[in-house]
């Protein structure tokens, strides 16, 4: 009897060989806030020196892979040296205008020698340090800008203004005076930017909360940050800025009735202990009756131990706010009837 041939045998399909994945690509914005340029700046550059992304996606929308951003790392870091556009975008694109070389790899240190030294940080943070190296002052205010709206004043100032503003610090002492312009430029667009926050209208006869620098201190930006997110709260804030005399502070105290006092001292050698429990004593009102203010002692320049009674450190900002707010009116400081002793959380 005849044997059915078996079914010949067939080879499985050949197997397709996995395809590498694509690096993510970032959109205009998310590299201007990168590289601390503005999405204007990103479309100029485009327009001019033809140092665009190398793909689109439908719709015409921007899409910057790794390679392209390397170089505009590149073009940004000869810009801050002093170099024309035209010629940095030639460097950057690695030859004459409009040939587009491979790709470079991503640089391992973002900005170059000249960084910042921030460590692990947002985006928001390393663009808005290279904004200030380049002393891009426009720049710069549009990033501080965009912080605060996106993340609120306390946010912004801890995770993008402050770690800028220490970086700057750092990079300061151990350049030697090659940084003094960028910490000045960083500064005054800091203040700009808080002062142009509104605060909420005051509530009437409601007492202040009473801020300044200690005598001969210069270094205003944290309480000038922690004035303007008490306005956001509608809570009454005199801010008096830097080196305030003694003299006159103990004044301002007297006059204005505080709820609290907040003393910032930035070092050692301006923080003053005497000051201290010599505000801490100021009392005001009639007798029998008199108050005293609540007393905070805010910067590093204060050491661990407080050197008033009824008085009390502040560390960051979130958590002063959280402090000051949980301190009421001014309560009677003497054992007159029917007075209390000052105490907190009142």
């Amino acid at each position: 009897m005849p044997q059915t041939p078996p079914p010949p045998q067939t080879s499985p399909p050949p197997q397709t060989p996995p395809q590498p994945r694509r690096a993510a690509a970032l959109s205009t914005g998310a590299v201007a806030r990168h590289l601390g340029v503005s999405p204007t700046t990103l479309r100029s550059w485009e327009r001019r020196y033809a140092i665009g992304p190398a793909r689109r996606e439908p719709g015409r929308h921007r899409r910057w892979t790794p390679g392209d951003i390397a170089r505009l790392e590149l073009m940004c870091r000869l810009t801050a040296d002093g170099v024309p556009p035209a010629e940095a975008a030639r460097a950057a694109l690695g030859g004459a205008p409009g040939t587009r070389p491979a790709a470079p790899e991503p640089s391992t240190a973002p900005g170059g020698p000249d960084a910042l030294p921030l460590g692990a940080v947002r985006p928001e943070c390393r663009g808005l340090s290279r904004a200030a190296v380049r002393l891009d002052a426009p720049t710069v205010a549009e990033l501080l800008e965009a912080a605060l709206a996106e993340d609120g004043l306390v946010t912004a100032w801890e995770e993008v203004i402050a770690p800028t503003l220490h970086a700057v610090g750092r990079k300061w002492a151990t350049a030697g005076e090659r940084y003094v312009e960028v910490e000045h430029l960083l500064s005054w667009q800091v203040s700009a930017a808080l002062h142009r926050i509104r605060p909420l209208p005051e509530p009437p006869r409601s007492p202040p909360v009473l801020l300044a620098c200690v005598p001969g201190e210069q270094h205003s930006l944290p309480i000038e940050a922690l004035t303007a997110a008490l306005g956001q709260r509608g809570v009454p804030a005199r801010m008096f800025g830097a080196a305030l005399p003694a003299e006159a502070l103990r004044d301002a105290v007297r006059r204005t009735g505080p709820r609290t006092v907040v003393l910032w001292a930035q070092s050692r050698t301006t923080a003053d202990p005497a000051l201290a429990r010599s505000v801490a004593g100021i009392e005001w009102g009639l007798r029998g009756a008199r108050s005293r203010p609540a007393l905070l002692l805010a910067g590093p320049g204060w050491g661990a131990d407080v050197p008033a009674p009824r008085a009390e450190r502040l560390y960051g900002l979130r958590s002063g706010l959280a402090v000051i707010e949980s301190l009421g009116p001014p309560r009677a400081a003497t054992g007159a009837a029917g007075a209390e002793p000052f105490a907190y959380g009142s």
